[in-house]
Parts: structure tokens; C-alpha cells; sequence
């Protein structure tokens, strides 16, 4: 089941979106979601960051009175959060912004409900299509799913292998580092880098001649000559 989220000060608004989500869950009978409405950015980011709420799809509008949407978006995305943003405002002013933070659309207010329609079901397949990328790791606590997703780097310590998350965890694997390249290598946006580190290019903040940083701030020193291959990697990933 997939959790939407839609966050607006203003309960007209709130309503009319949430009865749109819930006219669309009654034509669609494969579907599964739950909608939960925040009339709040502040509890929205109170319950992501207290991690009892994960939303795969926010529908956020920018205008509130306490908070720019925008501004909420990126503390969303420093906390790791991965969903599926959808600006939905009365102006077109904030959208090259909104897709500063990774924005999946922008929807200029009123709504109509047809493309609202079209707009779940490429977010739907989306998440359907993503949902199907996990893998199942022998931790040192036991056997864990992890989306692929989820996965920023992995990083080899003497005989130890760790695994970080977007959400700050860190999993020490039973695995080799051979094992685990070979486990992600069916994967195009994982790329070894050295012979301590694989990186997942989608967490990649910047990189240059002496370094990688990922989005969690992690900094990943390159070995002389592995640079050219790693850029290699990178654009040919985002321009397939």
C-alpha cells in the first residue's frame, strides 16, 4: 500500500484534493494507497523526521502562510526522503524551483481531474515498476530488505562490508565486497569506485578529479586514475 500525502493551509483545498485521490482509488480498483492530509508543513516534517511517516507521493502546495513549499522540500529531501513531489499552486511563478528539489511535476490550481487522473497513473506505474528493486541482505542482525533505491554507498572496512541508507543507517553485511558488486551489478546506478567503495549514482551531490560527495555528505576520495571511467559512468547513466 502506498501512502500520499497532501499538505495545504487551507481545508477547501485539502478537500478537494483528497476527494479527487478517493473519486481516482474508486475508478481504479488495482490501486492501493492511503491519502493522510496535513494542513500543517510542520507536522509533515515533525512525522517524516520522527520517521513514523514516510510518504511515497506528497502533493504540496507552495503558498502557506507559515512555510514556502519549496523550503519545506528540501528539508524533506535532507532528511532523506525520497517521494514523489507534486507542486500544486495557484501560480507558475516557483517553477524552475520546483524542480530544483526533484519535483516530479507542478500543477497549477484549479485542478481538473483528468489530469490528476493521468498524473497517478504515471506516479503509480512508477512506484510499481520501483518497488520490484530490493534485495534482501544478511546483516549482522539477521536478513533485511533494502530498496535498491535506498542504497547510497557501500564501503569495504579490512574484512567488514557497510551498506548507507538515505536515512542514516548504516549495515554491516556478511559478504564479501566481490559478493556484493556482483549482487548490485545488475543494477546501471551502482559503479565501483576503487577497490573500498560502490556508489550509487543517484546519490552522487558533486564529483571531480579527487572526490565524490554523496548526498548524506559523505566524501569518497578517488584512486588515481579512476575518474575518467566513474564520468564515464555517470553521464552515460543520465543520458541513457
Amino acid at each position: 500500500m502506498y501512502q500520499i500525502a497532501i499538505c495545504d493551509d487551507e481545508p477547501v483545498e485539502l478537500n478537494l484534493m483528497e476527494s479527487m485521490l478517493h473519486t481516482y482509488e474508486e475508478r481504479h480498483a488495482d490501486c492501493d494507497f492511503t491519502v493522510t492530509r496535513f494542513e500543517s508543513a510542520d507536522r509533515l516534517l515533525c512525522m517524516v523526521n520522527k520517521k513514523k511517516y514516510a510518504p511515497d507521493i506528497l502533493f504540496m502546495d507552495i503558498y502557506m502562510q507559515k512555510q514556502n513549499g519549496i523550503e519545506v522540500s528540501k528539508q524533506l529531501r535532507k532528511m532523506g526522503s525520497r517521494c514523489r513531489i507534486v507542486f500544486v499552486t495557484a501560480s507558475a511563478d516557483y517553477a524552475l524551483e520546483a524542480f530544483g528539489v526533484d519535483a516530479v511535476q507542478y500543477m497549477v490550481k484549479p485542478i481538473l481531474e483528468e489530469a490528476l487522473s493521468r498524473l497517478m497513473d504515471k506516479l503509480l506505474e512508477d512506484l510499481d515498476r520501483e518497488t520490484k528493486k530490493f534485495l534482501m541482505l544478511q546483516t549482522d542482525t539477521g536478513a533485511c530488505r533494502v530498496a535498491v533505491q535506498a542504497i547510497v554507498c557501500c564501503e569495504a572496512q579490512r574484512k567488514f562490508q557497510y551498506v548507507y541508507l538515505t536515512d542514516g543507517e548504516r549495515l554491516l553485511l556478511h559478504m564479501t565486497m566481490a559478493g556484493l558488486e556482483e549482487l548490485l551489478g545488475v543494477f546501471p546506478e551502482f559503479v565501483r569506485v576503487g577497490s573500498s567503495y560502490i556508489v550509487n549514482l543517484e546519490h552522487i551531490e558533486s564529483l571531480n578529479r579527487q572526490e565524490v560527495c554523496t548526498e548524506d555528505g559523505k566524501r569518497i576520495y578517488l584512486p588515481r586514475g579512476s575518474y575518467q571511467h566513474l564520468i564515464e559512468r555517470y553521464f552515460a547513466y543520465y543520458n541513457d
